[in-house]
């Protein structure tokens, strides 16, 4: 016994229909075409849809936000603290921690306890003092006495400050 073989293709199908068959050489994007119409107002360009743009078009940008006044305060404040700052800094430089042996001082207060004493040109007339030793460590006023004396045997004052990061004594006489 013989078998035949199937026949090709989908036995099933029954003359199923064509797609349309685009012209050789032809766009089919282009104007004219059925699916494809064209918007009023726009002229066609070849090898473009007509329908609208190929992706969405872009927002526009955010306004920027102007300055308020509470945000110019602001920045005027801060402006403020950090020159009152430095100009703290520079003008603190001028205090008895930064004061070397040969240089002179004036006393800014009367207070014995805090006598405020600030470097000074030692042509100035406000300079009072100078420095004849400066010794590092912490003293009491009995030890500062003692090592002034074997510092600068002719000195007169002792000034010793302590806490602030750098504990010292200065040995100072008139000037």
């Amino acid at each position: 016994m013989t078998t035949q073989p199937p026949p090709q293709g989908n036995p099933f199908a029954q003359n199923p229909p064509q797609a349309p068959q685009q012209p050789q050489g032809q766009n089919p994007y282009a104007q004219g075409q059925p699916g494809f119409p064209q918007q009023a107002g726009q002229p066609g360009q070849p090898g473009f849809p007509q329908q609208g743009a190929p992706y969405a078009p872009v927002p526009p940008q955010p306004a920027r936000r102007k300055l308020s006044f509470k945000t110019i305060k602001n920045i005027v404040i801060a402006v403020v603290v950090v020159g009152v700052a430095v100009g703290g800094y520079i003008a603190s430089r001028d205090d008895a921690d930064t004061a070397a042996v040969g240089d002179c001082m004036h006393r800014g207060s009367s207070s014995d306890t805090d006598p405020d004493l600030e470097v000074v040109d030692c042509g100035d007339a406000k300079a009072q003092y100078v420095v004849l030793a400066k010794i590092k460590g912490s003293f009491s006023a009995l030890t500062a006495e003692s090592k002034c004396s074997e510092a600068a045997k002719d000195f007169q004052y002792s000034y010793t400050e302590s806490g602030s990061g750098s504990d010292f004594l200065l040995c100072l006489k008139d000037k």
